[in-house]
């Protein structure tokens, strides 16, 4: 009798942001694949009868191949038991889940997928920044900023639309080549862009800065995300919003009304950097 493989989205850290579902399949699995960069407290959620694997890669550092991940989950399927797949984010999001898809269907195998809260979602909310606006941006493009070493050079758009939201995930430190291929693409050299650093975890850090001056950026811990756009603007923390010269009311609050002006159309201290 053979068994059945679900990949699970783990979300970007914070238990708090697993799903119902997730955490029903965690509770009843016999065993679990996971991540490198799964959070303990996620971990500590897995009873302790389920046999557990680590199963991360790290870049620049030696881990399993992908091809090993696929050979476990047929090997533990075909043994009839209930697999869990556990993945940051959400699986089918820069993931490799359809990978693993392709092959558990070669293998004649039943998979579910369960997603989970992507990056790009969790840390735009962690530091308040809506990817979408509809007075400043109605187009979200997402990339990855690494890619397999078989797939060839990063396939960009050589042009993107006016005023889109852009976010890179696993940006690395080379900011110089992002700066050089998004403005190549048609951004302006103001765009704000934020990097957010371990989000949602108690170790988060935000780093505001313009697109011209991405390659002076700060080197934060990984995982970071890179979100580039006008959107950047509305971030919660005020000392971003100075370094983006946006200067925050006088009260002592940190929020700060959306704008009520189209890009276009604001004010001199919307619009510099």
């Amino acid at each position: 009798m053979r068994g059945k493989v679900f990949l699970v989205g783990a979300g970007p850290g914070d238990p708090e942001l697993l799903t119902l579902k997730a955490l029903r399949v965690l509770k009843t699995a016999d065993v679990v694949l996971h991540d490198e960069l799964i959070s303990p407290e996620i971990l500590a959620l897995v009873p302790k009868t389920t046999q557990l694997h680590r199963v991360g890669k790290r870049c620049a550092q030696k881990g399993i191949r992908q091809e090993e991940i696929n050979a476990l989950l047929v090997q533990f399927a075909l043994l009839g038991l209930k697999v869990v797949r556990l993945k940051g984010g959400d699986p089918l999001v820069f993931g490799r889940g359809g990978e693993e898809i392709e092959t558990l269907r070669q293998a004649g195998i039943e998979v579910e997928i369960v997603p989970g809260v992507t990056a790009a979602l969790a840390a735009a909310a962690a530091a308040q920044i809506p990817l979408t606006h509809r007075q400043v941006s109605s187009t979200l493009v997402v990339l990855t900023g690494h890619q397999s070493e078989t797939a060839g050079p990063l396939d960009w758009p050589s042009a993107l639309p006016p005023g889109a939201t852009v976010v890179v995930y696993m940006p690395g430190y080379h900011y110089a080549a992002t700066e050089r291929r998004l403005l190549a693409a048609g951004l302006a050299g103001s765009t704000p862009c934020a990097i957010i650093s371990q989000a949602t975890s108690a170790e988060e850090k935000v780093y505001c800065t313009t697109l011209e001056g991405l390659s002076e950026a700060s080197r934060l811990p990984a995982p970071t995300l890179l979100v580039v756009g006008e959107v950047v603007r509305f971030a919660s923390h005020r000392s971003l919003r100075q370094q983006l010269g946006w200067t925050a009311p006088a009260e002592s609050s940190d929020f700060v009304p959306l704008l009520s002006e189209s890009p276009a159309q604001a004010g001199p201290e919307e619009q510099s950097e």
